[in-house]
């Protein structure tokens, strides 16, 4: 017992990098967000949105998913998908720096629960359960939720397109497509409002 409660102390530890490990995302008084503020909102996401999804979804596993899924970035660091957008070379690295991270997470709790964690970090990344896929939509959403609370003048110009390509993350559950709907109208208005014409954009990204 000594032993796993020091072993989850090293982990807090580290997961405490998560509250100054900062995002692209700038919040509403105008500073960057931080990882943990990002995962806090997308769990409170889940709990209000439950209720309404249309499979009965493991809330439990759901939760865990999203509490954990970030936890490799106070040792990997957070790679934005901008970064990714504009050299995605950058992908691989961040792949091969998240693998060691998670791997090392598994090992510092291997008389914990160390396995568990690895295997649910894994269920997200590969989004092919209910609870997983769930997930990656409200990770997706509650990003562009924030660019719309934030200041126009922190957006980047690939970030308007960002705004239209959340479909296919939405598109298994009617709710949570409801949900990207409302927040993407949210965003296009915010874009007509600081003169962007978002039928432009909106075309750029068909094509």
């Amino acid at each position: 017992m000594k032993h796993q409660i020091s072993s989850i102390l090293k982990v807090l530890k580290l997961a405490e990098k998560l509250k100054f490990e900062l995002r692209h995302s700038f919040t509403s008084n105008g500073r960057q967000e931080s990882v943990a503020e990002h995962t806090w909102r997308m769990s409170l996401m889940a709990v209000l949105i439950e209720p309404l999804l249309k499979k009965k979804v493991d809330m439990t596993k759901l939760l865990k998913m999203i509490i954990l899924h970030d936890l490799v970035e106070a040792e990997a660091k957070d790679i934005s998908a901008l970064d990714v957008l504009r050299n995605p070379e950058i992908k691989f690295e961040k792949i091969e720096n998240e693998k060691r991270a998670i791997e090392n997470l598994r090992s510092m709790l291997q008389s914990v629960n160390g396995q568990e964690i690895y295997d649910l970090f894994y269920e997200f990344e590969n989004k092919e359960t209910y609870e997983s896929k769930v997930a990656n939509a409200l990770d997706k959403l509650e990003v562009q939720l924030q660019h719309n609370h934030a200041d126009f003048s922190t957006w980047e110009e690939i970030e308007y397109e960002m705004t239209y390509m959340m479909d296919k993350h939405v598109q298994f559950d009617s709710t949570l497509f409801e949900l990207k709907t409302q927040i993407e109208d949210e965003a296009t208005k915010k874009m007509q409002s600081n003169g962007i014409d978002t039928e432009i954009v909106k075309d750029r990204v068909k094509k």
